[in-house]
Parts: C-alpha cells; sequence; structure tokens
C-alpha cells in the first residue's frame, strides 16, 4: 500500500513521475488550481488588510474531496507543484484545502522531470516559502482590485461586459501607440544608385553608392541622383580602400521564456500559446517507448529569465561535441552567458534534459510540434557551448570623380557553431542605401588603385517606410525591454487583450480594434498611473521584492490602494460629464 502522496498540478507530469517512484508512492494531479477568489465579488477585504477569501473553485469538489481521502491515509505527503510563484501558491492552496499547517507541509520542486532530479528533490523537502506565495497573491490581488473597480466604469461608459486589468491595459497601449505612429507617418523620398563593374577577366559584379570624400551622403530627391550619375557615367572606377578582416561571431545564449517565444515565432511561426503548450507538453513528459526508457521529461522548466546552466548539463554537452563534431568545434573554457540584472535566476535556461536524445533519434515519438520545438531548443542549446564561427570579410571603397561606391560581404573560414544552428536576426526593414553584406561574396582578387570600366549606373527611387506592427516576436521584446511582465505572463498577456477584442490579429501582426482605442483612451485620460510604463515596471520589481523578503505584500497593496482609490474617485466624477464616441465597426 502506497504511504507516501506525490501532489502536482498536471495529469502528464503525475504519469512521469509515477514512472519514476517506487509502488509505495502514489502520484496524483490536482490539475491546476484547487482555490481562488470567488468571481460573483470582490473577494478581498480592502479595510481589513486586503484580507482574501478564497473558496474552491466549482467542479473541483470531488477532487478535493479525493485528494483528502489520499491525504488522509498517507504518512509522508509531498507537494511538487511548478518550481515558480505559481506553483508555490497551488501548493499553498493544497496545503490549506487538506489542512496542512504551514511549518508542516514538504514541498519538493525539479527543475526537470528526470528520474535523477525527481528522486534529488523527494530526498531535500521544505517548508513552502511564504514570500514566492506572497508575491503571487499581491499580483492576484492588484489585478483583482483593479478589474472590479475599473470594469464598471468601461460598462457604463463604453460597452458592457469589457473588463481592464493591469498589464493588458499597458501591452494595448504599446499596440494603440504604434497604430497612431503608423497612421501619422509621412514618407520621405530618397533615391539608390549602383553600377555594374567589370573586371579585366571580365567578371561582374555590383557596387552602391555611399557618399563622397567628404563623408555619407543621401540623396533626396531625382535631380540629386542623376547628378552623381551623370558625373560618374563613362568614367572608370578605382579601388580607393580594401579592407580584409577575420571576424568571430560567437554563439547566442541558451534560451529563457521570452527569447524561446520569439524564435519560435520568427522560425516555426509559432503564437506565443502555441510555443508554451508544447513546451510544456516536452517538459511534463513524452513516451519515448522502451529502448529510450520510457516516458521521459524532455526540456527543462520553461518559465525562466536566466541564461545559466547546471556544470552536469555543460559537460555533457561538451563532450558530446567533442564526439560529434570534434575538438576543434569545442571552445577551451566552457562558455559562460550573463543574465541581466534583475533576472530570476531560480532555474536554469530551457535546455534538453539529455543532451543524447539528439531530435533526429526520437522524431517518430513526437508530434510535429514536439518535434519542431525540442529540435529548436537542442540545437540552440548545443550551438551555446560550441566554438565561435570565423567569418572572412572585405570591405571594397571604390572612387569615380570624387564620389565613393562600397561593395561588402563575407564568407564562412570556420563555421563552428553555425554548423548546428544560427539565431534568427529580428526583421529590420534594410533602407536601400545603405545595402546589407553580401553572404558569400565573390569578388575578384583586386588591388589598391587598380581602375574598372562599368556600365552606367543605375538610379533607384524609394520612400521610408512607417514603423511595423508589432507581432509576437516584437511585442515580447517590447514588454521584456520595458520589464512588464514575467516570463510566465507573456503567453497570457497577449492571450487576454485578443480575447477581449482590444486588438486583433491581421496576418501576423496586432492591429488595435475601435474598443482597444476607446478603452485606451479612456485609460489615459483617467488612470494615466496604471498604463505608466514605468508604474507597471515598478510593481513588477515590487513583486520581486516580496518574493526575495525585502519587501511586504500589506505594504505594496497599501501604496497601490492610496494612489488608485483617489484616482478612481476622480475618474468617476470626470467620466460621468463625457460622452464616448465609439468610432463605427
Amino acid at each position: 500500500m502506497a504511504n507516501n502522496l506525490v501532489i502536482l498540478e498536471s495529469p502528464s507530469k503525475a504519469l512521469t513521475v509515477k514512472g519514476y517512484l517506487g509502488t509505495n508512492y502514489k502520484v496524483i494531479a490536482s490539475i491546476g488550481h484547487v482555490r481562488d477568489l470567488p468571481k460573483s465579488s470582490l473577494g478581498v477585504d480592502i479595510e481589513h488588510d486586503f484580507d482574501a477569501h478564497y473558496i474552491n473553485i466549482r467542479g473541483k469538489g470531488d477532487l478535493i474531496k479525493e485528494i483528502k481521502k489520499e491525504a488522509k491515509a498517507a504518512n509522508k505527503i509531498f507537494l511538487a507543484t511548478d518550481p515558480d510563484r505559481e506553483g508555490e501558491a497551488i501548493a499553498w492552496h493544497l496545503a490549506a484545502a487538506l489542512g496542512i499547517p504551514v511549518e508542516k507541509t514538504q514541498r519538493i520542486c525539479f527543475n526537470e522531470v528526470t528520474k535523477t532530479a525527481v528522486k534529488a528533490a523527494i530526498k531535500a523537502p521544505r517548508q513552502i516559502d511564504m514570500n514566492l506565495v506572497n508575491s503571487q497573491q499581491t499580483r492576484r490581488i492588484l489585478d483583482r482590485i483593479l478589474g472590479y473597480k475599473l470594469s464598471p466604469l468601461l460598462w457604463k461608459n463604453v460597452k458592457s461586459g469589457l473588463s481592464a486589468g493591469r498589464v493588458q491595459s499597458v501591452a494595448t497601449r504599446i499596440i494603440v501607440e504604434r497604430e497612431e505612429k503608423i497612421r501619422s507617418f509621412v514618407p520621405v523620398e530618397y533615391w539608390s544608385i549602383d553600377s555594374t563593374l567589370y573586371s579585366t577577366d571580365g567578371k561582374s559584379f555590383v557596387v552602391h553608392f555611399w557618399g563622397d570624400t567628404n563623408g555619407k551622403m543621401k540623396l533626396n530627391n531625382e535631380a540629386e541622383a542623376q547628378a552623381v550619375a551623370n558625373a560618374v557615367n563613362g568614367n572608370l572606377y578605382s579601388v580607393h580602400s580594401l579592407k580584409k578582416a577575420a571576424k568571430h561571431k560567437t554563439p547566442a545564449a541558451p534560451f529563457t521564456t521570452s527569447s524561446l517565444q520569439q524564435e519560435a515565432f520568427r522560425k516555426l511561426g509559432f503564437q506565443s500559446q502555441r510555443t508554451m503548450r508544447v513546451a510544456q507538453e516536452l517538459y511534463e513528459g513524452v513516451n519515448l517507448g522502451s529502448e529510450f526508457g520510457g516516458t521521459q521529461g524532455l526540456i527543462t522548466y520553461m518559465r525562466t529569465d536566466s541564461v545559466r546552466i547546471s556544470a552536469d548539463a555543460q559537460d555533457a554537452a561538451r563532450e558530446f561535441i567533442k564526439q560529434k563534431y570534434g575538438d576543434s568545434y569545442c571552445p577551451e573554457t566552457p562558455r559562460v552567458f550573463k543574465s541581466k540584472a534583475g533576472a530570476q535566476d531560480a532555474h536554469e535556461a530551457i535546455r534538453p534534459a539529455r543532451v543524447d536524445l539528439e531530435p533526429a533519434r526520437i522524431r517518430r515519438q513526437l508530434t510535429g510540434d514536439q518535434f519542431k520545438l525540442y529540435k529548436l531548443i537542442w540545437e540552440c542549446f548545443i550551438a551555446s557551448q560550441m566554438e565561435s564561427a570565423v567569418l572572412d570579410t572585405i570591405s571594397i571603397d571604390f572612387i569615380c570623380n570624387g564620389y565613393i561606391f562600397r561593395t561588402s560581404g563575407y564568407s564562412v573560414k570556420f563555421p563552428g557553431y553555425m554548423a548546428v544552428y544560427e539565431q534568427s536576426e529580428e526583421d529590420t526593414a534594410k533602407s536601400a542605401d545603405d545595402p546589407a553584406e553580401v553572404k558569400d561574396i565573390r569578388l575578384p582578387e583586386l588591388k589598391q588603385g587598380q581602375e574598372l570600366r562599368a556600365d552606367d549606373a543605375n538610379l533607384n527611387q524609394h520612400f521610408t517606410e512607417p514603423p511595423v506592427r508589432y507581432n509576437d516576436a516584437s511585442l515580447i521584446q517590447m514588454l521584456k525591454d520595458l520589464d512588464i511582465g514575467r516570463p510566465s505572463t507573456y503567453a497570457t498577456i497577449i492571450a487576454t487583450i485578443l480575447n477581449r477584442s482590444y486588438v486583433k490579429r491581421e496576418g501576423k501582426a496586432f492591429v488595435p480594434t475601435p474598443l482597444g482605442e476607446v478603452t485606451n483612451k479612456l485609460m489615459m485620460e483617467n488612470f494615466a498611473s496604471i498604463v505608466d510604463y514605468g508604474f507597471t515596471a515598478e510593481m513588477e520589481n515590487e513583486l520581486d521584492e516580496i518574493e526575495n523578503g525585502n519587501e511586504t505584500m500589506l505594504n505594496v497593496l497599501n501604496r497601490f490602494w492610496d494612489d488608485f482609490s483617489k484616482q478612481l474617485e476622480t475618474a468617476e466624477k470626470n467620466i460621468g460629464e463625457k460622452s464616448i464616441e465609439f468610432p463605427p465597426e
């Protein structure tokens, strides 16, 4: 008879863990939260230190009964929910539902669902960390007060059924402001010039106008471009300067939640929620069959903003690189990446749990999405531990009648990490007057002062482009840059603003709806600090401070309420006086 009970939140994770523990362990899933604030009322007593009134979630009654029955029969109860604030809060709610005092709880955490990690965790239980729980509670209570106090104002003045929230209001603002910039954008004309040059052995290549001997020049209209063309047409171009260099390119760090969501969007076209859903499946465990040891958690925990990796994982990667690619691909000293200041460093970066499980080896056991995402994570991690790539770069300036034309490019001398994986660059529109360097350029051997004949110059008219709309990758990057949201919340923020019809997708881009624009205007006019980027980032920092034990839940909530209640009072007076025009759909 099982005398130890392990409770996790996910059934598939429970199935994986069950396989690792002996018969005297019973493993069950709570299927997420078991208690929450009521839907029908505020559920927070603001007057009495923000006391939260939690109730059992509707429909969870039978499950809670079953967990209680199992808990009664067990000698030891291990709470093994996810290793973050949300997981800690679920463990705390479970303990409360089961009537276990906090000091008697056995909380266990593992960063990867592997046999070694699970067994090590069972040997080292701890108490529930109330700092983590209070950080989650503060977020929940803040968002509840905001939602329940702001929403009626929106119903009265904009449309019934609307709701406002702290972080999604800011995300909506980011998208609305970008749209306003696009609308007010005035295109500016500019011109570029290309010339085709011929070497003595008849080889041709293209050079681009850069400027004159005084520096870079912008051609603003056809007359300016034509003047340059008239000056160079029919004349020889001579080699003005020739620079060759070897450039070392280092690999990107292993993935954090935000960089994984961005890269999966760019490379695989996955929206952020799809990425997180598939990552969750890979983390919780996939049945690989007896050949690979049954059900295995394939990656480490997918909610993290740290780029740190364990020494064991690093050693395994280095060993693998030497065997598969040879010693020259493995750097002499292991690569260490620095997490950005303020990153929550509790978890490692996202990496494969076992380096030896190459994507191709287990492809048949994975779904299409699982294979694509696992391959991305595996390749990025292996590449992050490899030697730099070496590129041979060349840049040549030609002079003709006082004007300078340029060509540049590179060829790969030693692929290094690029043999496995190359991180995609953000799609920034390159302007035609500043052409990107060309890969694998093959230029004839040229010497300083050598003269080459050319065809007549080609003139091209362009117009500057408006800023591009945000997509999943660029919005997540923006939220990260502004320090808004945390790894666990990016996908939820995007889902919320779409579900509430504040924004919609057009192709891959986010476009604000008339509803989103009106709501944003109302928030900007009446609750400037709530949609203020600095306020939202500061609130995230305060939640981190509660987690680290440097701040209390009550202090943070009191400060917030003092400010917010005043705004609320003023807004209720102001909003009633104005009628809000709703733009036609």
